[in-house]
Parts: structure tokens; sequence; C-alpha cells
């Protein structure tokens, strides 16, 4: 069973039509997002000009039986503090959120979903990271 948590990168490359990225959530059965996804998506979905209908493709794409959000807890909190301690030992930092979306793929054995490459720092997850341009 392939289980894949999307970053924002995928979600949006996704939206645009990626092929690699299309192919990748249509071969997974099941596909998770974190609220730190989901408000970053929500942030950016304000800041444009296509607001009402990146909200719509959102709560479509959402409503899928194979789509969940997970949520951030403690033991999330846990993984978050491995990871970012691991990151500052190898001076390998990365950005916050994609800390916690990394914490989120430790917690819940997903693999990470992305266009980011930093995520490959992450020695603790399992990263597809799609390298072609959409």
């Amino acid at each position: 069973m392939m289980r894949v948590l999307l970053d924002t990168s995928a979600y949006s490359a996704f939206m645009l039509g990626h092929p690699e990225v299309k192919v990748a959530l249509q071969r997974a059965d099941e596909i998770y997002l974190t609220p730190v996804v989901l408000g970053e998506l929500l942030a950016g979905f304000i800041r444009g000009k296509w607001r009402r209908k990146n909200e719509r493709e959102i709560r479509a794409f959402l409503s899928s039986p194979r789509v969940q959000v997970i949520d951030v807890d403690e033991e999330t909190a846990q993984r978050y503090a491995v990871i970012l301690n691991g990151l500052w030992k190898a001076g390998t930092p990365i950005p916050t959120n994609d800390i916690w979306i990394a914490a989120s793929a430790m917690q819940h054995g997903l693999r990470v979903l992305t266009r980011d490459a930093h995520y490959q720092k992450v020695a603790q997850i399992v990263v597809d990271y799609i390298t072609s341009a959409p």
C-alpha cells in the first residue's frame, strides 16, 4: 500500500498539472496533508488573485476518500525535536514548517512527496523528490 504525505510544493505542482506528481498521486492508495501544509496553501490563496477558485479546488481535493488531514500532536512535537536536533548537529537547517511536515511523515510512516530538495537532509523520513519541470 502506498501512503504519501503531500507537501505544499507537490500540491501546487499537482494543481498545475505536473505529470510526475499526477502519476504519483494516482498510484497512492492514501494521501495525507498536515495542517501546516493546509495553512501554507490557504495563506497563498489569500495573497493570490484566484483565491475562490483555489479554495474550491482544495475543498474538492480534501473531499476525496483517499485524502486526509492528519493532526499535529504531542508525538509530532517529539519527532520535530528529534529531527531539528539532527539537522542542527549536521549543520543542515531546513525551513521550520518543513520540519513539522517531516515530523508528521516520521510519526505516521508516510513518504513525503515534494519538489523541495531540502527534505532529503532529513534522515528519519523517506522522500519522493520530484525534480523535473512541469
